[in-house]
């Protein structure tokens, strides 16, 4: 069996997580060389997870001749750089979210990987989660009809690293580290070939002394006539809150991924030392997690990913959704600030087009639409009905 020798970009708490996945699930694929500013955190990250080679200087541990792919996982600001250098090397990429830090610098991303031929995944965990991935199975299978509606929320006190909190570095605030998981949410359960058109966004600084938005709510409307809600927080107390929720014409999907997941402690006593990411208590009431890195869908991802490069086939997550996601975030900026409906510019769109926002009708009887049917508290069937010529609505007990 084919295994992937990786160089690893970044040794935060996201290149944390993606080593764990890497070394646990598939087990022969290995982060081969690890990049990190300092010598001491390179090598200490090396002890713990058994790396050969470390690295201070970006381009040299891309470039490391014994590794075939990159997985970036280093501030916003460093993706551009790392993509560029990476693609001159030939090598597969796969970057963590947000692609980038505007739509601009995503589509010059994007152009690069595609003329240069090299292998690209978008690193969005979150639409790899078990649960996501097995709505979405339902979806796809015609579950809920025509999808209509989606809502995804992600709330938690705040970022773990200082570069999160300075908007030059980062690009924004929540609703690009944040908000970027919730629209790639939507958009698979709606259809990625379904264009989004236009957003309203609301965004503040209600708490944290910064130059960024730490709560935001968005609205994004698709060519289809479906709608996409995000809700996003840095100042969220109490853990981090994953939920996300799918309606449509014929049922809807309720998902919590993290904070309320069957698993839950007492304890007065304390758990001395790690519970769960952006847990802010050791006593009490808290929620832990079984698997972590499976819950948040780095297992899966990891393994849609190389299964990809080995069958040279595209993952589920490519460069293009990253642009996609960031063009819609930098409409959800303009709106934020223009206090109104903005388009979504998308230089490059590849979906579906020209579609219409049309009501789907269902047929009481010749002359009639069904609107709706339901049973009374005394167990009699009423149905509320719309005649198709004159448009007049009544009602009929069956």
């Amino acid at each position: 069996m084919k295994s992937q020798k990786i160089t690893m970009l970044g040794t935060g708490l996201i290149g944390t997580f993606y080593t764990m996945a890497l070394h646990g699930q598939r087990s022969r694929d290995r982060v081969h060389a690890v990049y990190s500013r300092t010598d001491e955190r390179a090598k200490t990250f090396a002890n713990q997870w058994g790396i050969p080679n470390t690295h201070t200087d970006m381009t040299s541990a891309i470039q490391d001749p014994e590794t075939d792919i990159v997985v970036i996982g280093l501030p916003n600001h460093m993706h551009h750089e790392a993509v560029m250098l990476a693609v001159e090397a030939g090598k597969g990429i796969l970057c963590t979210k947000p692609l980038a830090r505007t739509a601009e610098e995503a589509k010059e991303m994007l152009e690069a990987v595609e003329k240069a031929g090299v292998f690209h995944g978008y690193l969005e965990d979150l639409a790899y989660t078990p649960k996501t991935l097995k709505a979405l199975q339902s979806v796809k299978a015609g579950a809920l009809g025509k999808v209509l509606w989606t809502r995804s929320r992600e709330a938690h006190p705040g970022p773990h690293s200082d570069w999160f909190w300075d908007f030059k570095m980062s690009g924004g605030g929540a609703i690009v580290d944040l908000a970027c998981h919730c629209i790639e949410i939507g958009r698979n359960y709606i259809g990625k070939d379904i264009r989004p058109v236009e957003v309203v966004c609301w965004a503040a600084t209600q708490v944290k002394p910064i130059e960024a938005e730490d709560n935001a709510i968005g609205l994004i409307k698709y060519e289809n006539g479906a709608i996409s809600q995000f809700e996003v927080s840095w100042t969220y107390r109490g853990g981090m809150d994953l939920r996300d929720e799918v309606s449509g014409t014929e049922g809807n999907i309720r998902t919590d991924h993290f904070l309320r997941t069957g698993f839950e402690i007492f304890t007065d006593a304390g758990m001395e030392g790690y519970v769960a990411e952006k847990s802010e208590s050791e006593k009490g009431w808290l929620f832990p997690v079984g698997d972590e890195v499976h819950e948040l869908g780095y297992t899966d991802m990891f393994t849609d990913m190389f299964n990809a490069i080995e069958n040279k086939t595209e993952p589920m997550e490519t460069f293009y959704d990253g642009y996609v996601v960031n063009a819609i975030m930098d409409a959800c900026y303009l709106s934020a600030k223009s206090k109104k409906w903005e388009p979504v510019q998308l230089d490059d769109w590849r979906g579906q087009t020209g579609l219409l926002a049309n009501v789907e009708t269902k047929d009481y009887d010749d002359d009639h639409y069904l609107i709706k049917g339901e049973i009374l508290p005394d167990g009699r069937e009423k149905v509320i009905i719309k005649h198709k010529e004159t448009g007049v609505i009544s009602e009929k007990l069956v």
